[in-house]
């Protein structure tokens, strides 16, 4: 039995429709919170299971019988580690023989603040003593969404990355590469995923102007200035500084590695800026 955790979430019901594709539904149980969310993967044969990332029964229970768990970040930032414990603790319980976890690139030395719960939650596995394979991905495409349209919008790019280069990836890239790490013989402890290709946020403006047709430009501003920007216009704490932060560390290099793990993984190129950005265009 295969269990994936958090899988009513974009990335998690990504990996249960490509589980679906290589063995059985009866094989592969969706933990969430709430199952009516879930209700067409249990019409195909997938068994969901209530859990919560904060009731150890709920995950004792949901995580019975399971041989491989995957183990999704909980969204809960700076909430993470105590509920990131309860399912390690849950699978400890239920003897399962992997527990894959979607941790964050070069999380051992990687600059950027919410490095910190995934290194936390790393050691913690570690110390468990379950068999374990570290998921460490890059950022999402999907993660730009908004600057890309605000930019064909406003003629602008704004950020703190400076040059830095960012191997952003698609979730859907990400969730077949879970796939791969769920289904393997014997899955390698660290897999460090990023995207084929790497981009700066100038890049990025570039990328938009030329497929809208319409000037955009990058403006690189302060860390501060970029935090104090995205609470103006509604992104709620803790959020403009998390987004700054992973900015300023950008720049330093933390979301950038050319090591090509992913595309090897998953057995193709990921998706392009140039894909994701005429993506977003459409829409």
């Amino acid at each position: 039995m295969i269990v994936v955790t958090g899988a009513s979430g974009a990335l998690g019901q990504l990996v249960v429709q490509g589980l679906l594709e290589k063995v059985p539904a009866g094989q592969v149980i969706a933990a969430v919170r709430d199952p009516a969310k879930v209700a067409h993967l249990a019409a195909r044969g997938v068994q969901v299971r209530q859990a919560d990332y904060n009731d150890p029964t709920s995950l004792n229970a949901a995580l019975a019988g399971a041989e491989k768990v995957l183990l999704i970040s909980s969204d809960a930032v700076g909430q993470r580690l105590p509920q990131h414990l309860n399912v390690v603790a849950a699978a400890r319980r239920a003897g399962a023989s992997l527990l894959a976890y979607t941790s964050i690139l070069h999380a051992d030395r990687s600059p950027l603040a919410m490095a910190q719960e995934h290194v936390a939650t790393e050691t913690a596995i570690g110390d468990s003593g379950l068999a374990h394979a570290f998921l460490r991905n890059g950022w999402y495409l999907e993660n730009f969404d908004s600057r890309i349209s605000g930019a064909a919008e406003r003629g602008e790019v704004l950020g703190s990355a400076g040059e830095g280069r960012i191997a952003a990836a698609a979730r859907a890239d990400y969730a077949a590469a879970a796939v791969a790490v769920l289904l393997a013989d014997a899955p390698q402890q660290v897999y460090e995923l990023a995207g084929s290709s790497a981009f700066t946020l100038a890049q990025l403006a570039s990328e938009v102007a030329r497929q809208s047709g319409r000037p955009v430009s990058y403006r690189n501003v302060a860390q501060a200035e970029y935090a104090g920007a995205l609470a103006a216009v509604g992104v709620p704490a803790p959020w403009p500084e998390l987004l700054a932060d992973s900015d300023a560390g950008t720049a330093l290099g933390g979301l950038f590695d050319d090591g090509k793990a992913l595309e090897r993984l998953i057995g193709r190129p990921t998706r392009s800026l140039a894909q994701a950005v005429a993506m977003v265009l459409a829409r």
